[in-house]
């Protein structure tokens, strides 16, 4: 596998500033600019490595500046397709062998889009390929084992997990606020909303399903 760390640019709503600061963090990620997320790289005036998208969203002079460099491999799609352009993405960077993923501009004022990027999630996480949309408020992820979150490195100060595609059997949330033990977490079930690190560490670990897991913070990446 390729251990590369990769970061896709969605088309929903890009802070600058939490973008900026993850591009540098990983200077060296290949880049994936996912259809109106091109906008953010031409902005900055940075060069993806990669490009896909229908482009029914974007301005047309945009997409026509980076068909000139002609080293950028993009891939257009029709706009009538069964799959959104980050699924695209995503399915490309897990096919490639990619060893993370980070998706930005994957939430914004478009719930439907939000919940669809929610779940493509589970794409990398049945390849065991670690994988997360982050925006200036939310650190979320699919996950399907056991999960440490540490005080010092979690996102913010609340997480939350939901059941995706059934029910969370055999659920124990240990180091927490709101513990749970041995507990079937169901679709409809909002127990485990807003729960809290109590000490150093909480530890999640469950012996079927999939969970999303949400780690929130009250205020805005600075």
């Amino acid at each position: 596998m390729n251990r590369q760390h990769v970061v896709i640019i969605s088309g929903g709503t890009v802070e600058e500033n939490l973008a900026l600061d993850i591009l540098k963090k990983q200077s060296s990620a290949f880049l994936i600019a996912v259809d109106r997320g091109l906008e953010f790289f031409y902005k900055q005036k940075i060069k993806p490595d990669y490009i896909v998208g229908d482009f029914d969203s974007i301005a047309p002079e945009i997409i026509a500046w980076y068909k000139e460099w002609t080293e950028i491999p993009i891939r257009e799609f029709n706009p009538v397709k069964d799959a959104s352009d980050t699924e695209i993405a995503v399915r490309y960077a897990v096919e490639s062998g990619y060893g993370n993923i980070t998706i930005l501009g994957g939430t914004g004022t478009r719930l439907d889009h939000v919940m669809a990027n929610i779940q493509v999630l589970s794409i990398p996480a049945r390849a065991g390929i670690p994988a997360e949309i982050i925006d200036g408020h939310n650190r979320i992820r699919v996950v399907e084992r056991e999960v440490r979150l540490k005080k010092s490195e979690t996102y913010g100060e609340y997480f939350s997990l939901f059941p995706l595609g059934g029910e969370v059997r055999h659920l124990y949330i240990r180091g927490a606020k709101y513990p749970l033990t041995d507990h079937t977490l169901v679709p409809y079930d909002s127990l485990c909303v807003s729960n809290q690190i109590d000490g150093e560490e909480a530890v999640i670990t469950f012996g079927e399903g999939m969970v999303i897991l949400m780690e929130t913070r009250e205020e805005m990446y600075q």
